[in-house]
């Protein structure tokens, strides 16, 4: 539950939805770390657009990560910003967990990691499925839920984040590259990869959420 400051005379009266505990993380710090992590996700696809080659992103869709990354990444803000602010603070720390999964992608390419790395793009499909899993639970989902409807909201959210990546990485770009025999096997292991990373979140936010930290108050609940 939120309080205003100065009154906590009056915390019976307030009646907020409460989320699942926010990143064990002060404001100031997922603030800082939010501001810096869209700043350099604008400069890198400004970047990107410009010199394609250098960002590693020819043939690899850099127009539309130009359009959706943004998209992605100012999606709270603006819904907040027209819908809720009088209601709540900013979540902070769940809008840095998005965001991070469209700058580190960028940054990826940008130090040529999924071409140098065998690993680095399976770790991508894992972690950031994982990171988008946990922001949704966080923004949608009353702190004290218990554990399996957490994990439902997450597999529910992480498997269809996945699967609607795969089939605009096909579309984009996929189809038409040398590497298209491979296809089949590299979704299936994608996919199998982001619903992992969507169960490990889900987990990760559950006993977070236990723990009582730093909470904020559910967008849709």
């Amino acid at each position: 539950m939120q309080y205003a400051p100065g009154t906590q005379g009056d915390r019976n009266e307030v009646h907020v939805t409460e989320a699942v505990i926010d990143l064990p993380a002060t404001p100031a710090v997922a603030k800082t770390a939010n501001v810096f992590a869209k700043g350099a996700l604008v400069l890198l696809l400004v970047l990107a657009l410009l010199y394609p080659d250098q960002g590693n992103l020819r043939d690899k869709a850099a127009g539309m990560r130009a359009v959706g990354y943004p998209l992605i990444s100012f999606t709270v803000p603006l819904l907040w910003w027209t819908l809720w602010r009088e209601r709540f603070s900013f979540p902070w720390a769940s809008d840095l967990l998005i965001t991070i999964t469209c700058f580190t992608d960028i940054l990826g390419n940008r130090m040529n990691l999924y071409d140098t790395v065998v690993w680095f793009d399976d770790w991508m499909h894992f972690i950031n499925t994982g990171l988008l899993a946990a922001a949704f639970i966080l923004l949608t989902l009353p702190r004290d839920i218990g554990f399996w409807r957490v994990l439902e909201r997450g597999l529910a959210f992480g498997a269809t984040a996945a699967i609607a990546w795969e089939v605009a990485e096909f579309f984009a770009f996929l189809s038409r590259s040398t590497e298209r025999e491979f296809a089949y096997a590299d979704t299936l292991g994608d996919l199998s990869l982001g619903t992992a990373g969507a169960v490990l979140a889900a987990a990760a936010v559950h006993l977070l959420g236990r723990r009582d930290r730093v909470t904020h108050p559910s967008l849709l609940g």
